[in-house]
């Protein structure tokens, strides 16, 4: 069944339309809205006699405004359904860049031996990846390896399969819960390999072929596939550019009425958006009555940049006794540990870890050893953000000095840029990007339903000197981009399979 888009939410997102002419302002507005995911793609839009009644416009002008979005690619008419929302492609245009199989490439030296400078077409040792949003590992990383090397023997007799967690990270995890003022025993932490792999045993655990999630739009296309492995029909809600629209939240329980809500409050990738204190309350609320299990994704909560540990908003669970949350050590200190977590409510920690021994039967021991000593000591972690706060700020600056027409909201955490393009070319740029040496994930990729090709999303996880060179090259693949040239690029397009970004 189409969701249905009333005539009140579209007055909302069409405010202040140019009316001059009133049919070509209100195509306009509409087409943005479908564009950027506001109005979901397939949706049915309000008929043409409710629209008019609440614009106070002609029949004539709505009519138009209609026709104009079908002959662009922006709607569907059906005879005796409606006008329905859909962008031009298709809803399938994600990318395929990131995690899939790719050549190995180098990126020129910071002390500018090599082509640093060369923005012509990349060869293979060049590319500068602003796909993977990761963080290279912080220093203190190798001692650990090494200390919890010499604990390993300890291990060696047993058979090593510890399918909710070592004791003493089980203990370390929920005292870092402790100390974020959310009452945790080390029973109900899982230790699983990631935050994604948390997220698929919550999502095989909670979810029945047939059931509805309900998640952000746009949003971390990985947990989207998760979910969907699990059975889930995707329902969507609303991240605009001021973050969550509540009401429209609300508005999606009611109608999509979901059995699970996927939901980044902290920093949420892509936006950056941090859910504030009432939102969380209002939103724990919201979900509490209609009987919806939230699975709150905190990978990125401890990546504040510009806020103390105190100034942060509670965490989800603490408006949602019976939220699951995951986190994961990946974000915040090293991908290459594969380590996350999931904090559970005591009574569904059987039937978690029950779902999750037929996924895996464990995450490893030397990294749950690594990972233990890690969290005992905030050095590392420390580093970590230290680290990320400037290479956000020269990221920022450097956006600035060479894209001045791309608007974004600088986060105060996180990972990443969430950047509005002046026009919807994302898909185009990103096969540009690559072709002059930057690989970059438009936003198609984070839209559930299609849309969102007025944003691509930057990532500021590399050194300053490739985050220089990857705006100018940007620029370049900007220039010509908007210049007019309008050829198929070549590149691949994604289809209905797996996108995998981090």
């Amino acid at each position: 069944m189409s969701p249905t888009v009333t005539a009140s939410r579209v007055a909302t997102l069409v405010a202040g339309f140019d009316r001059s002419p009133a049919y070509e302002g209100l195509a306009a507005a509409l087409r943005l809205a479908i564009g950027d995911g506001r109005v979901p793609y397939g949706a049915r839009l309000p008929s043409e006699r409710d629209l008019t009644g609440v614009l106070a416009v002609s029949r004539t002008t709505v009519t138009r405004a209609y026709a104009l979005l079908v002959e662009q690619g922006y709607a569907a008419a059906r005879r005796g359904a409606g006008t329905f929302a859909q962008v031009p492609g298709g809803p399938a245009r994600a990318r395929d860049r990131a995690l899939t199989p790719r050549p190995t490439r180098a990126v020129p030296r910071a002390d500018g031996r090599g082509d640093a400078g060369g923005l012509g077409v990349s060869g293979d040792d060049d590319l500068v990846d602003l796909v993977c949003a990761a963080c290279p590992a912080p220093p203190g990383i190798a001692e650990a390896y090494a200390a919890a090397a010499d604990e390993l023997p300890g291990y060696l007799g047993g058979h090593g399969y510890f399918p909710t967690a070592l004791p003493q990270l089980a203990e370390a995890i929920a005292a870092r819960y402790e100390a974020d003022g959310l009452p945790t025993t080390p029973d109900q932490v899982v230790v699983t390999a990631g935050a994604l792999a948390g997220t698929a045993i919550a999502a095989t655990a909670l979810l029945r072929t047939g059931d509805r999630a309900l998640v952000d739009n746009p949003v971390y296309p990985n947990a989207v596939h998760a979910l969907r492995r699990a059975g889930a029909r995707i329902a969507t809600a609303p991240v605009g550019r001021e973050g969550w629209d509540l009401d429209a939240y609300v508005a999606a329980v009611r109608q999509a009425a979901p059995r699970v809500a996927y939901v980044i409050p902290d920093f949420q990738n892509p936006t950056g958006h941090l859910l504030g204190t009432a939102d969380r309350e209002r939103l724990a609320e919201t979900l509490r009555r209609a009987h919806v299990v939230p699975l709150v994704d905190e990978s990125l909560r401890h990546l504040r940049l510009d806020l103390a540990a105190a100034d942060l908003p509670p965490a989800f669970a603490t408006f949602a006794p019976d939220a699951v949350s995951v986190g994961s050590a990946s974000k915040v200190l090293w991908g290459g540990l594969r380590l996350g977590w999931m904090r559970l409510p005591s009574a569904s920690v059987a039937a978690t870890v029950e779902a999750r021994l037929g996924l895996d039967l464990g995450a490893p021991v030397l990294e749950q050893l690594v990972l233990a000593r890690l969290l005992a000591d905030p050095t590392a972690e420390d580093a970590q953000r230290e680290r990320m706060r400037a290479q956000r700020d020269h990221l920022v600056a450097a956006l600035r000095r060479h894209l001045p027409a791309w608007r974004f909201e600088v986060p105060r955490g996180g990972l990443v840029l969430w950047c509005e393009l002046p026009v919807p070319v994302a898909s185009r740029l990103a096969d540009e990007a690559e072709r002059l040496g930057v690989a970059i994930a438009a936003g198609p990729q984070f839209a559930t339903g299609g849309g969102l090709d007025h944003f691509v999303r930057l990532p500021w996880t590399r050194p300053p000197h490739e985050l220089d060179l990857a705006v100018q090259r940007l620029a370049a693949a900007w220039d010509r981009v908007t210049g007019g040239a309008d050829e198929d690029t070549g590149a691949r397009r994604g289809g209905e399979g797996t996108v995998l970004v981090a």
